[in-house]
């Protein structure tokens, strides 16, 4: 069972990895319909990983309660130690991955939110941002 869930979780990772690329190549062409349609598809493969990573621990737990004397490595058959490798690998893919992709949301969302402060320039009262009294958001003229 621990070999199966270890491959489950690497092929949710592998799918997280792709739906991230994906939404990079997306947003660089301010293409976020196709980012907000792949959100519910991203949360699910993330709660799958999760719940494969509760069954490994489990799994892992089960193995050393059942054989107290030996250590993990000694536990685990070779194709579960490569499993184990790819799946540092994997994390650290998607966690670089996910980097990238917090660096364009940011740079957009800094854009976006200088576009807005021009369009209705903004004024602190204490802690909290509030339209100008004296902004005029659009002025139509016949």
């Amino acid at each position: 069972m621990l070999s199966h869930h270890l491959q489950g979780a690497l092929q949710d990772l592998r799918d997280l990895i792709s739906i991230t690329e994906s939404d990079i190549a997306d947003i660089k062409e301010a293409k976020n319909d196709q980012q907000f349609d792949r959100l519910s598809l991203k949360e699910e493969k993330l709660k799958g990983f999760e719940s494969k990573k509760a069954m490994i621990d489990h799994e892992i737990s089960k193995l050393m309660t059942t054989q107290p004397d030996k250590d993990l490595p000694e536990l685990l058959n070779q194709e579960q130690h490569k499993a184990l490798d790819e799946l540092k690998i994997e994390l650290a893919k998607l966690r670089d991955v996910n980097k990238k992709y917090a660096k364009f949301v940011l740079t957009v969302s800094n854009l976006y939110n200088s576009f807005l402060e021009r369009l209705v320039p903004t004024e602190m009262q204490g802690y909290n941002k509030v339209a100008s009294k004296n902004a005029a958001i659009l002025e139509v003229r016949v």
